[in-house]
């Protein structure tokens, strides 16, 4: 069971709807500057193609709701070299922080992120003093890292977002079938992934680990990431019986959501491809907050994320509307 870390211490985004007509643009990764300030996110181009999505029922570490295995056809799309830091979720969470960045760099029009939706102040160091400067923002809703898409596009005028779980999966696997990036041998984690075995209990910098073949770091393991989907433990199922044809299971209720590859707090069999974590309540367990806060959770520094920008831009409708998710009660 997941230790708690205590106090002290949109159907048509997803460009697969139809094929899209994808540019030799797409090919190529790319190094996204941060408008208004010194900062930049690298991108990395993945290729579309047909996968199996799960796990085999022999695989080490398996969880019925991984199975069963199924072809999955993704588009061309490109997603984040590194998960994202504190050093760019500061600058939407803090709009001072903002300011004074944007400052340095004449010219730049603040207005442009003027009415983006930001979090309420946390009444905590999110961080827990585990380290800020290079290492992965935490412990953000799924609602939070939404907003924090939102508010990228404002600013960039390029549409990004969370992946879905399937093409969490095809990017974490980069063209392979085994239980990791890497291979079967989960004696070869340590070259790859910050995990509960050599992690001295907090998460690291990132981009410290070896990439997997499509030069993505920390797919395995240093902290989970959010991903687009709700969580059903029966999705694969009906998805074999051709019960739900949607590419991605849309969120209509708090808990849980999709989370995916594992963390510096759980063991290996976790940080596997195909491993599935549902989000719990337990998460926000020590938040004294009545209602509690949609923007931060407390008891989950072994969370952060990544974005995917889609091949094919929506229309602003449809990114309206993504970036709008409802607000559902108590969150």
């Amino acid at each position: 069971m997941r230790k708690i870390i205590a106090l002290v211490g949109v159907a048509c985004f997803l460009a697969t709807s139809g094929r899209a007509q994808v540019s030799d643009d797409v090919k190529k990764s790319y190094t996204q500057p941060i408008p208004g300030s010194t900062m930049t996110y690298d991108m990395v181009a993945i290729p579309g193609g047909t996968f199996t999505m799960g796990s085999p029922a022999n695989e080490k570490g398996r969880k019925p709701d991984e199975g069963p295995q199924h072809k999955v056809t993704i588009e061309p799309f490109w997603m984040g070299k590194l998960e994202v830091t504190w050093d760019l979720f500061d600058l939407f969470a803090f709009k001072n922080m903002e300011k004074e960045m944007a400052n340095r760099t004449p010219g730049f029009d603040l207005t442009k992120t003027d009415a983006a939706t930001r979090p309420s102040p946390p009444y905590v160091d999110m961080s827990f003093g585990m380290g800020r400067a290079g290492y992965p923002a935490i412990n953000m809703t799924q609602y939070s890292a939404i907003h924090f898409c939102a508010w990228l596009y404002a600013k960039t005028g390029i549409f990004y977002r969370l992946p879905t779980e399937a093409e969490w999966e095809y990017a974490c696997r980069a063209g392979t079938t085994t239980p990791y990036s890497f291979g079967a041998d989960a004696k070869q984690l340590g070259e790859f992934a910050w995990f509960s075995g050599n992690s001295d209990g907090s998460y690291k910098q990132v981009g410290k680990k070896k990439p997997n073949p499509w030069g993505l770091h920390d797919m395995h393991g240093n902290v989970m990431e959010w991903t687009l989907d709700q969580y059903y433990p029966d999705y694969y199922a009906k998805k074999a019986k051709g019960e739900v044809k949607e590419p991605f299971a849309k969120v209509t209720q708090l808990y849980p959501n999709s989370v995916r590859g594992g963390s510096w707090d759980d063991d290996p069999a976790v940080l596997r491809s195909a491993a599935r974590t549902p989000s719990a309540p337990a998460w926000k367990m020590l938040d004294p907050q009545a209602p509690k806060s949609e923007w931060w959770l407390t008891s989950a520094s072994f969370v952060g994320f990544r974005v995917v920008r889609p091949a094919k831009k929506p229309s602003e409708e449809e990114i309206k509307a993504y970036y709008n998710p409802p607000l559902i009660e108590e969150y």
